[in-house]
């Protein structure tokens, strides 16, 4: 997966941004277009069209904000995903995330919120018993 630069990854955009192995970074990326690949440390936020993938060594502490994400190292933050969000195994993930398809592999640790909202997705709440859903059917008291 890690390749040349410029080397596109099966189903995924352009990788034009790496911060490798042995590096370290605070701040603000934000990518305009194609993946960013982290596989050194990385504080502070992270903007991308396409896609985040952190490699197995990648020690990420942020808000992120992409249209998928490819967690095989660790992260410490909230990821907000467009289209999915990857958990490989080995990964361990310490916040909420956001997105409308998740993938977790076995081994993954994964502590915090999920919340999965598809386009054209139901009302929150609809069809789980809770307000704004529709009502549960009661059962007379002493019934079995």
């Amino acid at each position: 997966m890690f390749g040349k630069e410029g080397e596109s990854i099966a189903g995924e955009g352009k990788m034009n941004s790496i911060i490798g192995k042995g590096c370290k970074i605070n701040g603000t990326v934000t990518i305009s277009e194609g993946t960013i690949r982290i596989d050194g440390e990385f504080e502070g936020n992270i903007i991308c069209p396409d896609t985040l993938v952190i490699g197995k060594d990648g020690r990420v502490k942020a808000e992120i904000k992409v249209k998928s994400a490819v967690v095989g190292g660790t992260v410490v933050g909230n990821i907000d995903a467009k289209e999915k969000i990857e958990l490989q195994a080995g990964s361990r993930l310490e916040g909420d995330i956001k997105t409308s398809r998740l993938v977790i592999d076995e081994g993954v640790f994964f502590e915090g919120n999920c919340k999965m909202s598809p386009e054209g997705a139901r009302p929150a709440g609809a069809g789980m018993g809770m307000p704004g859903a529709a009502p549960k059917p009661q059962m007379p008291v002493g019934a079995k």
